[in-house]
């Protein structure tokens, strides 16, 4: 909770606090300025045969040159230190000219390919006007073969402002695509955990994201400066249109096929494939109505982001929680396209306008994404290893014996036998030991079969002191008990067995049987390359009738010698 609260709190303080506060800084150019157009200049910064003309909007330029005039006259600010920022980079060329009282121009020009010193970020060229005593007049622009003229923004500004502008808006674009590449590294990573499709998509278009905000924003450009204006320009657009299919095929991949209906399913895959596909032909536009297949374009995203948007609430209304909050994060771009489509935004975020809040919003999407899915799927494992947790207690109980906690007949069989496929290879000494309590029954006769549970109880405890990994109790059944033993010889094993046997006739059952003694009877059996454990069984069952023959109370042993293979009997 407290983290939606910190994104909720940084996008207002995007959306609010940094648009408005700077706008004092610049002044806008009106859109309707002076032009002219010729045919392609055969020398750069020659001017305009036919004169300028200040009413409606130029027309032929696409394939020839557009000149503009900006007369400072007509505009408030000041005269000195300034510098021109212009926000479209299609164009081939590019030359500014500074014209001061005294007629000298002073000449700056850019062209695709190489932008020089002049880049800024957020697909912004910027001018400064050179200092001079003579105060300035007009700005003249020639763009040669420039692909829009509505699409063209450009404002002024001092140059400390322009300078401080650049700063902030770098911070800004640099910030949201590093959180947007920690997002696609982590989403891939979690698509191989959960082996899951809408991560891999998510991070795919967290990726796409990244290099589109780095070649908007012409970051690129400090490694590829040969990518800078209409090639960037171009790519921006077919990524766009590649991350918005990809953005669709995150979000309806992570709802159950049975969550939505089917048409609505595919005809909101459809909007999205139809999206990239649409963006391979707009990015070779050069000419042509630019502005009209832009608007196109902006339909068919709302549309895209309506279909997603209603194909998250039905899953949402049908129990997906999952759903909820890939409505919440989807809300924040559908808002800033409705903003972007039908609000003025140029002026937002230092010039970065409409790309910078698609930037932020994006960044928004991902991380939300990230961390409801990361939320939730963490759910989900806490769930699954409760319920592996609760199997795998399940399963010892099922071995173990409930009135000793010590293992029983199945359990410890299945411990056993790796100790003695160790025997049979000749690895390790293997003895097992049957342990019986003498003249059990008459203690339930005589104090009933709740002390005799108790008698059981304090033998097991005697037992498990020594349990480890080359020491195994059990309890058979009834009074019966047995211990595997693993790296012991026959001689060893019964000096074991004999301390073993005191230790529980000299445990302390006054309390419960009032004085009596208990003791046992031990039968030994020792393993040989032939043996297996049910052998190994009725081997050390033999013996332990032996040990009830000669009086109980002692520990009988058959199996090999550590240095003879013959069979012999010790009786203590």
């Amino acid at each position: 909770m407290w983290l939606r609260r910190a994104l909720l709190a940084l996008a207002a303080v995007f959306a609010i606090g940094f648009g408005p506060a700077v706008q004092a800084a610049h002044w806008p150019l009106p859109h309707s300025l002076c032009h002219a157009v010729s045919v392609m200049a055969q020398s750069p910064r020659a001017a305009p045969r036919s004169s300028y003309s200040c009413n409606g909007k130029p027309t032929g330029y696409q394939r020839g040159t557009l000149w503009l005039r900006v007369d400072l006259d007509t505009i408030p600010i000041p005269r000195n230190d300034l510098v021109l920022s212009i926000h479209n980079t299609r164009f081939d060329a590019l030359s500014v000219g500074f014209v001061y009282a005294d007629g000298v121009t002073a000449w700056q020009g850019v062209r695709g390919g190489d932008f020089g010193t002049h880049w800024r970020p957020g697909a912004q060229i910027a001018f400064a006007a050179p200092a001079r005593e003579a105060p300035l007049r007009t700005i003249v622009l020639q763009f040669d073969r420039l692909t829009s003229y509505d699409l063209l923004r450009m404002r002024l500004a001092t140059q400390g402002d322009g300078a401080l502008e650049v700063v902030a808006l770098a911070a800004c674009v640099g910030a949201a695509l590093m959180l947007l590449f920690i997002a696609a590294l982590y989403n891939i990573s979690l698509s191989f955990a959960v082996r899951r499709q809408f991560p891999a998509w998510q991070a795919a278009w967290a990726g796409c994201m990244v290099i589109w905000g780095a070649v908007w924003s012409q970051l690129n450009l400090f490694v590829l400066p040969g990518m800078a204006g209409s090639f960037s320009a171009q790519l921006c657009t077919g990524l766009s249109c590649l991350a918005v299919m990809l953005a669709t095929f995150g979000a309806i991949t992570a709802l159950d096929r049975r969550e939505i209906p089917v048409a609505l399913r595919i005809a909101t895959l459809a909007l999205g494939i139809g999206i990239g596909a649409l963006g391979v032909p707009l990015s070779f536009i050069r000419t042509g109505p630019l502005e009209f297949w832009a608007s196109v374009l902006g339909m068919l995203v709302l549309a895209d982001l309506t279909a997603i948007t209603v194909s998250l609430t039905i899953a949402w209304r049908r129990g997906n929680a999952l759903a909820r909050d890939f409505a919440a994060a989807w809300a924040v771009p559908m808002i800033t396209l409705g903003v972007t489509q039908f609000l003025p935004t140029d002026r937002l975020f230092w010039g970065g306008g409409s790309q910078m809040l698609v930037l932020l919003a994006a960044t928004w999407q991902t991380i939300w994404v990230s961390v409801s899915a990361t939320r939730r799927l963490g759910r989900l494992r806490v769930e699954r290893d409760h319920a592996l947790r609760a199997e795998a207690i399940a399963h010892d109980l099922a071995r173990r014996d409930p009135l000793t906690g010590l293992r029983n007949r199945r359990g410890f069989t299945e411990a056993v036998e790796p100790m003695v496929a160790r025997a049979i290879a000749g690895e390790s000494p293997f003895a097992l030991l049957l342990i019986d309590v003498d003249r059990f029954k008459a203690v339930n006769d005589t104090h009933g079969h709740d002390a005799g549970d108790q008698v059981l109880c304090i033998i097991a405890q005697q037992l498990e002191r020594w349990e480890g990994a080359l020491c195994l109790p059990a309890r058979f059944g009834g009074e019966e008990f047995a211990m595997a033993l693993s790296g012991l010889h026959t001689f060893a094993a019964t000096q074991f067995a004999e301390r073993l046997r005191e230790d529980i006739a000299a445990a302390d059952y006054d309390a419960v049987i009032g004085g009596g003694d208990i003791t046992v009877s031990i039968g030994i059996a020792s393993a040989t390359e032939d043996a297996d454990f049910q052998s190994l069984y009725r081997q050390a069952d033999r013996s332990l009738y032996e040990a009830k023959r000669r009086g109980r109370d002692c520990v009988v042993a058959s199996g090999p010698r550590p240095d003879d293979d013959l069979a012999v009997d010790m009786v203590a």
